[in-house]
Parts: C-alpha cells; sequence; structure tokens
C-alpha cells in the first residue's frame, strides 16, 4: 500500500521537470519508507507496539502539519478501519481518535464524509457489506474517543443519523451501534439534547420498552432533560402495573445480551437508580426482580439479578439492605454456591466477593452499614451451615468498630443461636430426602456453631497484631473457655461465665472448639511470634493462655473444667508453672534453649485439659530432661557421645518428641523442631536409634498403630457431620459412586470366591435335594424343601457378604493405618533434618547414610502414594542437598576409621548390586561423602606421615593433591581396591546400575584415587570386552585426562608412559575403523576418535614426545573404508560425525582434507534427505512468475 504514496510523491518525469537531484529523490524514498511503517506497526496485536507507533507518527506529523504525509495518514488510517483483520481495525480507530484529538483544525465533517465514501454502504458489495459496516461504525467511535464529537453539533448530528442506519444491520452489528449512541449521548452537554432528543427518541412508550437500547436512552434523557422529555412524551410512569411485564421482559433481553461478556447491563442499574429518585425501590425490588425475573429459572436473568444486588449495596440504606437481604433473591443466590460445586459449573462466589469487597471498602466510615452487610450474608444458611466461607477474605476491609461488632454478634449467635433470624433453605435434593429424625433445630445449631468457632479463628488469621490484640485474646479466651471449662456461678472477675447457652451445647461440639482452639493457638505461635513485643506483657500467647487457664482452675466455686483433674495432674500442673518461673530466671545465654523448652511446656502444659493422663506423665519427664540439659554442655566427638556416663535425659526427651509428632499438629511439629535443635548437639547413638527406628521401612510396622489410628478417629468424627451435608448436596455424585461401588462389589464376589465357599455351596444344595425326598434329578423339589433351600442359601450368602466386607475393611483399614505411618514418618524427618543441618560436624551424622539410603530404596520400589513420594522426596532432599553437598562435615572420626573404610567397600557394593541406577547412584555419592570425611580428618598416627612426605618432596612439580593424602585419614592401599573392582565390574557386567558420570565424579573430586584406578580403564579399552564397554572406557579416559589435578599427581616421564599406552590401545581399537556393524561398534569407533584427538590436545599442550607414526599408519589405511561407507550412505548422521572427527585427527598430523571430500560429503548427507525434508526446503519459496525480472543495464541511457 505504500508503493503509490512513494511513486505519487515524485514520478521520475516529475523529477526531470522540477531538476531535483537524484539524492533527493533518494532522501525521500528514504524518509517515506520510516513513515509507511508507522501503519504496519499500528495493525499488530501487541499494545506496546500499536501505542509506540501512533506516538511516532504524531510526532513525525506534528513536523510536517501542512504536507502530503497528513493527507496520506487520514487515508491510510480511514481505509484500515475496513481492514479484513477485526483485531486490525479498533487498532485503526484508536490511532485516527489520536490523532483528531492531536489536531483540532482537522474538521470532523470532513473525516466524517471520507469514511461513508471511503465505505459506502450504497455501492459497496455484498462480501464486502460486513467490513465496511464496522468501518463506518469505528470511525464514529474515533470521532468520539477524539473527544470533539460533543462540541460539533453538525458532525454530531450526522453522527446519531449514521448510528440509526447501522442499528438496521443487526445480523452483523447486533446491539453496537445503540450502544455507541448511547454512550455518545452520555457525554452530550444539556443544549444539545434539545435539538438530539427528537431524533433519537421517539414518543411512542411501546418503542421505550421495546429494547434495552432504547429503554437506556430515555433513562438517560430522563436524567439529563427531564423538562424536555416529558414535553416530547408526557408523564410517564415506567413501575406502574402495566409496564412492569414489560420492564422484566427488557430486562431479561439485556441478561441474554451480555451473556458471554458475564457483566451487569447498564439499563438494569440505571433502573434501580430511578427507583430510588422515585422512591419506588420495594416494588422495583419486589415486583420487578423477585417476582419477574427469578419467577422462571433463566440463569442469565439470575445472574443480572445478582450483579444488580451487588452494585446496588453502595446505594441502598440500612432499611433497604434488610429489604434486599431477606428475600426471594439472597435465598436464591445461597442455593446456587450450595449447588454449584462441578468443575463445569459457573459459580457466581468470586465476582460477589468483589461486589461485597468493593463497598465495605468504600463505606468504612459507616460501621453499621458494613456489619449489617456481613452480618446479613452470614445469615444465608442451608439448614443451619452459612453459605458463605469461614475463610472470608473480605473481612479484611471492616473497620474496628465493624469488625468488633461482627465477632459480639457471631458471639451472641453461638451461644444463643437464633434459627428464626437466618435466612434458611434446602436444596431440592434435601428436601426428598428430609427426614425430621436426622434434620432436626439440633443438627442445625451443631452446624451453625461448628462454622462460627472456624469463622471466629479465621477471623484471626486475617488480624494484624498491632491493631487488635484485645479481639484476638477476646477469640482465645472463648474458644478455651468452651472448649474445657463449664460454668457454675457467674462471676464478674470471669467474663465467660456470664455467657449462657439457649441450646446446651454437645459432645461434639466440644471437640469442635476443642480442635479449632489448637488451629487458633497455631496460628498465634507462628503469626504473631515475629512481633512479641507488642503483647502487654511480651511473653507468647501460649503462656497468657495458661495463667488464664490457672486462673481458671483456682476460681474452683464459679467453673469447672469438664474432665476435673486428678490430684497428680493438679500436681503436674502447680510444677509446671514453677519451672516456667524458673526459665523465665534464666540468664542470656541460656535464654535461647529456655524458650524453646518454654514452648514445649507450655504446649504440653495445655494438652493437658486434652488428654490429661499422657500429658500428666510427659509433663513429668520433660520438666527432669529440662533441668538436666541446662545444666550440660555440649558434646560432639564421638568418643564423648559413646560414654556409657551419658545421661539419658535426652533419649526421654526424644521419646517424647516422637510422641508429640504421633499427632497430626502442624503447631507441635514446629515446636518439636525447635525443641530438637537445641538439644541435638547432646544427641546420643541411643537417641538417634529411637529416630532411626521410627523410619526404618523393614521394622515392624505395629508400632504406634493405636496413636495414629486414635488420632485418625479423631478427625473421621469431626469431619462426620461435612460429610453427611455433603452428600445430600450432591445426591448424583453419590449415585455414581454407589453405582461404581456395585461393581467393585461385583468384581470383589467374582474374586473371593475360595473353595470353602464353594464346597458349602453345593453341600447347601446336595442338602436341599436330599430334603426334598426325591432320588430322581427329573422331578422337582416340593414346596418346603425349596423354602428351606432358599433359607439355607441366603444365610449363606449373608455370611460369605459378611466376610467379603469384613476382608474389604480390613484392607482399608490397613491402607489408612500405612498412609497415617508415613505422615508421621515425613514429620519424624524434621528431626533428621535439623540434626544434619545444625549439626553436620557431628559423628552421629555419619550413621544416617544407610538409613536414608534404605528409606530411599524402599520409597522408590513402591512409591504409588503421594505419602510414599512425599516421603520419598523429602528423603531424598535431606540426603542429597543438607547431607552430601554440605560445606561442614565430620572432622573428628576418632577410633572409627576401620569402620568407614568398612562403610565405603559396603555402599560400593550395595550400589553395584541395585537394579535401579537412580538409587545406585545415591549410594554411590554416599561413598564418596565418607571418603570426603575420611580425607579431611587427621590421621592419628603419625609414624605414616614421613614416608609420604619423602615420596611428596620428590618431585619435580607441585604436587598438592599428594599432600592432603599424606596428612588425613585416606588410606589408598583400602579405598582402591573398593573401587577398582566397582570398575572392573562396571566395564565387564552386562546390565550394571553404575555409570559414566558416578565414577567421573570420583576422579575429579579424588584425582590421586584416580590416578591408582587408570590402569583399569585402560586395560579394558581393548581386549575381550564388549564393544560398549570399551566405548565406555574410552569415554572415561575422555573426560578424566584432562583434570588438571589428575595430571598434578603424575612424574613427567610416568605421564608420557601413560599416554603413550593409551595411545597404543586406542590405535589398536583404529584398526577396524569404518567396518561397525551394531550400534555398540559405531559408538566404539566414534568413542575412539573422540579419545584420540583429546590424546592430540594433549601431546601438542604439554609438548609430550610420543611416536605418531603408528596411529598415522593405521589412520590413513582405514581412510578408503570408511570414504566408502560415508558414500554409502550408512547411519549418515554418524557417519558424517565420524568423518569429522576422522579428519580432526588427520589435520594434527599434517593431513589437509581434500575439499572435493567435503562436497563428497555434502552430497551425500543432501542425498540421504527425505523427500519429506525437501518439501520441507522448498515450502514457503516464491513461484517463478513472482520473482522479480533483472533489469537490462545500459537500455535506458539519459
Amino acid at each position: 500500500m505504500g508503493n503509490p504514496d512513494v511513486s505519487e510523491a515524485m514520478s521520475p518525469g516529475e523529477e526531470r521537470k522540477s531538476g531535483a537531484r537524484p539524492a533527493d529523490r533518494h532522501g525521500l524514498l528514504k524518509h517515506s519508507r520510516e513513515f509507511l511503517d508507522f501503519f504496519w506497526d499500528i495493525a499488530k496485536p501487541q499494545q506496546e507496539t500499536r501505542l509506540e507507533a501512533t506516538e511516532k507518527l504524531l510526532e513525525y506529523l506534528r513536523t510536517r502539519p501542512e504536507g502530503s504525509e497528513m493527507k496520506y495518514a487520514l487515508k491510510r488510517l480511514i481505509t484500515g478501519l475496513g481492514m479484513g483483520r477485526e483485531t486490525a481495525r479498533p487498532c485503526f480507530s484508536l490511532a485516527l481518535a489520536q490523532l483528531l484529538q492531536s489536531f483540532e483544525d482537522i474538521p470532523l465533517c470532513s473525516i466524517l464524509q471520507q469514511i461513508q465514501e471511503k465505505h459506502d454502504l450504497q455501492k459497496v458489495k455484498k462480501a464486502m457489506m460486513r467490513p465496511a459496516l464496522f468501518a463506518n461504525l469505528f470511525g464514529v467511535l474515533a470521532l468520539f474517543q477524539s473527544g470533539r464529537l460533543v462540541k460539533d453539533s453538525e458532525a454530531l448530528m450526522k453522527s446519531v443519523k449514521l448510528l440509526q442506519a447501522l442499528a438496521q444491520h443487526y445480523n452483523h452489528l447486533q446491539e453496537q451501534p445503540q450502544k455507541a449512541l448511547v454512550d455518545i449521548l452520555s457525554e452530550v452537554p444539556e443544549a444539545m439534547w434539545q435539538e438530539v432528543l427528537p431524533k433519537v427518541l421517539k414518543a411512542d412508550l411501546n418503542s421505550v420498552l421495546g429494547s434495552p437500547e432504547h429503554l437506556e436512552l430515555f433513562l438517560l434523557a430522563q436524567q439529563k432533560v427531564p423538562s424536555k422529555l416529558e414535553k416530547l412524551m408526557g408523564s410517564v410512569n415506567l413501575f406502574s402495573d402495566e409496564n412492569i411485564p414489560r420492564l422484566v421482559t427488557v430486562l431479561k433481553m439485556a441478561a441474554t445480551s451480555v451473556k458471554k461478556e458475564r457483566k451487569l447491563p447498564a439499563v438494569a442499574l440505571d433502573l434501580l437508580r430511578l427507583a430510588l429518585r422515585e422512591n419506588k425501590f420495594p416494588r422495583f425490588w419486589n415486583e420487578v426482580v423477585e417476582q419477574g425475573l427469578l419467577k422462571k429459572q433463566f440463569w442469565p436473568a439470575s445472574y443480572l439479578c445478582f450483579r444488580l444486588l451487588g452494585a446496588s449495596l453502595p446505594l441502598l440504606s440500612k432499611e433497604q439492605l434488610q429489604l434486599v437481604m431477606r428475600g426471594d433473591l439472597i435465598r436464591h443466590y445461597g442455593e446456587h454456591m450450595v449447588t454449584a460445586k462441578f468443575p463445569s459449573q459457573f459459580k457466581f462466589a468470586p465476582e460477589m466477593n468483589e461486589y461485597v469487597g468493593t463497598f465495605l471498602e468504600g463505606c468504612r466510615d459507616d460501621p453499621e452499614r458494613q456489619l449489617a452487610v456481613v452480618v446479613a450474608f452470614t445469615s444465608v444458611t442451608n439448614q443451619g451451615l452459612p453459605v458463605v466461607p469461614t475463610f472470608w477474605r473480605v473481612v479484611r476491609f471492616l473497620s474496628a468498630p465493624a469488625l468488633k461488632g461482627y465477632v459480639v454478634w457471631l458471639r451472641n449467635m453461638f451461644l444463643q443461636p437464633d434459627l428464626d433470624s437466618l435466612v434458611d433453605f434446602s436444596t431440592s435434593n434435601q428436601k426428598k430426602a428430609q427426614d425430621a429424625s436426622i434434620h432436626g433445630p439440633e443438627r442445625a445449631v451443631f452446624r451453625l456453631r461448628k462454622w462460627i468457632i472456624l469463622r471466629l479463628v479465621s477471623i484471626v488469621d486475617s488480624l494484624h497484631l498491632e491493631k487488635e490484640e484485645a479481639l484476638i485474646e477476646e477469640v482465645a479466651r472463648f474458644c478455651f473457655f468452651h472448649s474445657f471449662f463449664e460454668t457454675k456461678k457467674p462471676t464478674s472477675q470471669i467474663p465467660e461465665t456470664e455467657q449462657r447457652f439457649s441450646f446446651p451445647v454437645e459432645g461434639r461440639a466440644r471437640e469442635v472448639v476443642s480442635s479449632a482452639f489448637f488451629s487458633l493457638l497455631q496460628t498465634l505461635s507462628t503469626q504473631f511470634r515475629q512481633a512479641p513485643e507488642q503483647t502487654q506483657d511480651r511473653r507468647p500467647w501460649t503462656y497468657r493462655l495458661v495463667q488464664f487457664a490457672d486462673m481458671l482452675l483456682n476460681h474452683s466455686r464459679n467453673v469447672a473444667p469438664l474432665t476435673p483433674f486428678t490430684t497428680q495432674q493438679r500436681q503436674a500442673w502447680d510444677r509446671m508453672l514453677q519451672t516456667l518461673d524458673e526459665l523465665e530466671a534464666r540468664s542470656s545465654e541460656a535464654k535461647a534453649k529456655a524458650t524453646a523448652f518454654q514452648h514445649l511446656l507450655l504446649l504440653v502444659g495445655i494438652h493437658l485439659f486434652k488428654s490429661p493422663a499422657e500429658s500428666c506423665d510427659l509433663l513429668g519427664d520433660i520438666q527432669t530432661c529440662i533441668k538436666k540439659s541446662l545444666g550440660e554442655k555440649t558434646r560432639r566427638t564421638r568418643s564423648k557421645a559413646t560414654n556409657p556416663q551419658e545421661p539419658p535425659w535426652v533419649e526421654v526427651l526424644v521419646e517424647i518428641l516422637l510422641s508429640l509428632l504421633a499427632q497430626p499438629s502442624h503447631l507441635i511439629r514446629q515446636v518439636a523442631r525447635s525443641v530438637f535443635s537445641h538439644i541435638c548437639s547432646h544427641l546420643t547413638p541411643r537417641a538417634l536409634q529411637l529416630i532411626l527406628d521410627v523410619l526404618n521401612p523393614e521394622q515392624s510396622q505395629d508400632k504406634d498403630d493405636n496413636v495414629v489410628v486414635m488420632d485418625d478417629a479423631e478427625k473421621q468424627l469431626e469431619n462426620e457431620e461435612d460429610k453427611s451435608s455433603e452428600s445430600e448436596d450432591n445426591k448424583n455424585s453419590e449415585s455414581e459412586e454407589e453405582s461404581t461401588e456395585e461393581e467393585s462389589d461385583e468384581e470383589d464376589r467374582d474374586g473371593d470366591i475360595d473353595p470353602g465357599f464353594r464346597e458349602q455351596l453345593m453341600a447347601v444344595l446336595q442338602a436341599g435335594k436330599a430334603l426334598g425326598g426325591v432320588d430322581d434329578d427329573d422331578e422337582e423339589l416340593g414346596d418346603e424343601a425349596m423354602m428351606a433351600l432358599d433359607q439355607n442359601l441366603s444365610s449363606l450368602f449373608a455370611e460369605q457378604k459378611l466376610r467379603i466386607q469384613a476382608r474389604r475393611d480390613e484392607k482399608n483399614k490397613l491402607q489408612k493405618e500405612k498412609a497415617l505411618r508415613r505422615d508421621f514418618q515425613i514429620r519424624v524427618l524434621d528431626l533428621i533434618e535439623v540434626l544434619v543441618t545444625k549439626q553436620p560436624e557431628n559423628p552421629l551424622v555419619l550413621e544416617l547414610l544407610e538409613p536414608l539410603l534404605n528409606i530411599i530404596r524402599c520409597s522408590m520400589r513402591t512409591s504409588s502414594t503421594k505419602q510414599e513420594q512425599d516421603l520419598l522426596h523429602k528423603t531424598a532432599r535431606i540426603f542429597t542437598h543438607h547431607l552430601c553437598r554440605s560445606r561442614h562435615y565430620c572432622r573428628d572420626v576418632g577410633n572409627c576409621v576401620e569402620a568407614l573404610y568398612a562403610q565405603v567397600e559396603r555402599l560400593v557394593q550395595q550400589a553395584a548390586r541395585q537394579a535401579d541406577p537412580s538409587v545406585a547412584l545415591y549410594y554411590f555419592s554416599a561413598s564418596l561423602y565418607l571418603l570426603r570425611v575420611l580425607k579431611g580428618n587427621a590421621a592419628d598416627r603419625p609414624g605414616h606421615k614421613a614416608p609420604k612426605k619423602e615420596k611428596a618432596g620428590t618431585g619435580t612439580k607441585p604436587k598438592g593433591p599428594e599432600v592432603a593424602p599424606a596428612t588425613s585419614c585416606l588410606d589408598l592401599n583400602l579405598v582402591t581396591p573398593i573401587y577398582s573392582s566397582a570398575l572392573s565390574s562396571f566395564l565387564t557386567k552386562r546390565n550394571s546400575p553404575l555409570t559414566v558420570p558416578m565414577f567421573l565424579s570420583l576422579f575429579s573430586r579424588h584425582p590421586v584415587l584416580c590416578k591408582s584406578l587408570l590402569p583399569v580403564v585402560v586395560q579394558h579399552v581393548t581386549g575381550q570386552t564388549r564393544p560398549r564397554h570399551q566405548a565406555q572406557a574410552c569415554l572415561l579416559l575422555q573426560k578424566a585426562l584432562p583434570i588438571r589435578e589428575l595430571r598434578l599427581c603424575f612424574e613427567d616421564p610416568e605421564w608420557e608412559q601413560l599416554i603413550g599406552r593409551i595411545l597404543a590401545k586406542v590405535t589398536e581399537n583404529l584398526r577396524a575403523l569404518g567396518k561397525a556393524q551394531t550400534k555398540s561398534e559405531h559408538l566404539r569407533e566414534r568413542s575412539s576418535l573422540e579419545l584420540l584427538n583429546t590424546l592430540f590436545r594433549l601431546i601438542n599442550h604439554e609438548k609430550l614426545t610420543v611416536d605418531l607414526t603408528a596411529v598415522q599408519g593405521v589412520l590413513q589405511s582405514q581412510q578408503p573404508n570408511l570414504q566408502h561407507r560415508v558414500q554409502q550412505g550408512e547411519h549418515s548422521t554418524g557417519s558424517s560425525r565420524l568423518f569429522d572427527l576422522y579428519w580432526q585427527a588427520m589435520k594434527v598430523l599434517g593431513v589437509q582434507r581434500p575439499k572435493s571430500e567435503k562436497k563428497e560429503a555434502k552430497g551425500v548427507l543432501s542425498a540421504t534427505q527425505s523427500p519429506v525434508s525437501m518439501k520441507r526446503k522448498k515450502k514457503g519459496f516464491l513461484p517463478e512468475t513472482k520473482k522479480r525480472k533483472k533489469r537490462k543495464s545500459g537500455k535506458r541511457r539519459d
């Protein structure tokens, strides 16, 4: 599209006439190309590119406002309004609007005329009608977006007339012209409305109520020029009895039109505002919304009502809010909340949350309205259970007075549930399954109380401690009191005793409150522990709750615990308080450890109310351990750790932590981590073994089953009510599950028929035949015999069904216990993680290697469930990141060096015996970690140091790596046979789990050991080994020889001798170059050539004196075989790579690759291309007819 502009700017003839120089013409062409690029960028889909191009276009035109560029720019933008790409039309419209806004001297009428002439609806072809219609629409929108249309009456009238003409083409434009007309007229000043109104609105009420757009124009006119509208149409009452059904119809049309956009039609909100202005809101809400739009189940209309409800919240008074929030609409919204649970269903709750959040945020200065709305939404219940979630994020917008009032309302509703004040409903499925014995008021009260207590806890989660400390303490005291205490006689000293229940609190409700209290305790201990100075006495929240509990225990005349303390339990409580006081008096040096023990003591002390018998014993043991631990010093070495005089308090405390971790509480888990981090320096082998026994996957799985199963039963008791309610709401899904269960039952019956049941069945059938008294098979049984046979068969099958169910229940029970046991092991791994993180130099860390590897190996084999995978991932992370890759490690192994050597041998052997290479990698990494420990520990026997130092001093090069073995415990004579055996196994065994990267890691970390193992690798380069193993040996040498530290371990003659020996081995391999038949032989050829090039690089770099005549002769003799193979095209990719490696080696030997062979190689490579690849290459080429012809020079002469 840009070429005509260039030719029009200056043709060659005009150039000659004007006498312009050729340089000017080329400058104009360059300028025009830059100018034309703006229009290409404007049509691009990227918004940043479009905006940047538009801005550059405007800057360009500002420098030439009177030039031909302005005319061309307008022409291009107007043409672009009708482009075939729909996404480009709004881009050109926006660019045209900004251009008209920047250059106000351009008349709008002329632009509108150009648009109509370019996209003439009368002359355009039928196929181009749709783009022309949109071009006119976007043209008017561009005039409007420029901000000048509402100021130009002539252009405005012409635009209105054009939009009215476009509205006739509904099939293409739908309601877009009417919407554009409404948007334009909403910005028109009142003076101009006088002229526009008769032309856009007919004086006919039927026309006004015929479509949402006409009704919106009417409402807009009534808002702008009510007097003029009254003169035109007279007095109109839209909310009369005869107009209300028509309003409902119009609103349904509007709801259907915005079904895809999912937004509120403006006409609905304008009607609401009109009703408020005319004091007819109750009539509008009751008759139009609830009795009209909601009368039939039409979901677009329902969503319109929901959006109207949310948008109307800021407009309504407190009394009007009461009307709206207690009618049929809010009940219908509650049903939608309950039933819309499947992923495919549209859920309106997030949209409503935005409406409510916006309202609450906008009226922070009106706490009464905030409280009214939040309470109203909370009062919408499904058989007592509020439909809003317990963690409702909009609460964060409540002001402090409103939040306090909401908490008071929740607390009063918990104490004295007022079911009549709730907007309660039941779904259709619940009504069908209604049972008065189950769905009574007691069930509704329980559901409501359960939700309220969880709502209170979630409110604390979203609060800020520095602002709402009093409110937090009030909620915490409320939950604690009603979890474990009851009132005997009210007293003003304890406000909780003055709270009376209208419905008695059931046992299961107390359990829910207790569970919520410990969840709240978790929040208080983690979320608010970063700012303890904000509390009144600078003490933890658990300490303040313990003080509150002690006050309750001391007021025995007014309150009583639900589970009274025995004398022993009360003594344990008093001793705990005394120990807390002693911990508070500790010096600043022991303050960190005292704080950790304080958290543990407080937590177990609060658990004394939940499980008195267990917690009482734990409290005594914990206090004993605390007193001993604070008087002990840290022990790190293994020799001290194995001292038989070690106090047993650490083992006792570890047992306590393990018993606490058996409970599924995140708070206990964090406290256990904190306490263990302070006692892990005192850990003994016996205490560590207690932890490892839990993690041992091969140990008996009967331990701790009682504790775990009891916790599971508690969880099941708490969730029982939710499961029953969900089953009622999801009856369809329940029926599907029942059908699948029936199918599985049938499969179990078919698969569980044992021989014993078959024998019993045959016996019953034979007995029935004998009971009939007939010996002939052809005669039928009598009625009595038949009845007896039926009874026996029914009892037999009933017994079999019970047996099958019992086996299934036992299987499910075992699976649940296994899952709970895995969760327990995952929590216990926290202690291992703390030990290897906090005490990496502790000798006991070395004893973790094999147990962790055992967990990884077993989990790799059975990692089918989520718990197994989580256990595997966490164990592998601890082993790899916190143990093997740690910067710090044990540097005092004591007298356990021989045991470490045995452990290294055991690990390497186990790595070679694994079936999975990934598991073998973990075992091999563990052996490398032990080598690192041995290398980093000083040798205890000084007699061995002198000979090694003398040997180290005889070399001519610096022997850094040789000095390390002389001063460490690493004995090459013990380690080399271990890895030599593993390396030989790797290079000879057919399916070895060991891999090349394992040995490369060994070589790079321990070059001295690599020097001892190189002969084994060189031996397997040739010989009777398999070609694949020969290739692996070549790869090992190729990667190991360039290691700088390895070179420092050799003397110069020794290094030259090694290079020569390897070169001889490689030369022997290359005698079969080009004769490979199998994949492994091809791999051996390539690896041999790569190793040969590596040797050449080392020889040239170090200027070694090595005879290369033999290898050169072998390579030259094998050139015909290799060239023939390349020409045959066998394994084209591998052959070309092999050919390149060959000539790379020959180049080092002084033989250049002939150019003809390069061309032949390229020809062979192109000939081996498949037809598909040839087609792909040709794809996208220009046909011959489109190619530019070469101009013949010399024909045109001036």
